[in-house]
């Protein structure tokens, strides 16, 4: 049986790249320009872009999550 299947013939869970550990205690890419590259490709999928400071923060808060896990919660 090969290594990336398991018994049942199905794929084997890949490892999890996100989040990110450790957490970088200043990580250059986290930037503004990333959480606007994000509202781009949202609106490009037809989402509405995020229009006020909550969205902002908030699409920030997501991001920062997913990368780098929830206080290490994840």
């Amino acid at each position: 049986m090969s290594e990336s299947m398991t018994p049942d013939s199905s794929p084997a869970p890949a490892e999890r790249a996100y989040p990110i550990t450790p957490r970088p205690e200043d990580d250059a890419r986290f930037t503004a320009g990333l959480a606007l590259d994000v509202a781009d490709v949202l609106t490009r999928h037809g989402y509405p872009r995020p229009a006020s400071g909550p969205d902002w923060v908030e699409l920030k808060l997501a991001l920062f999550r997913f990368l780098y896990g929830n206080g290490g919660a994840a």
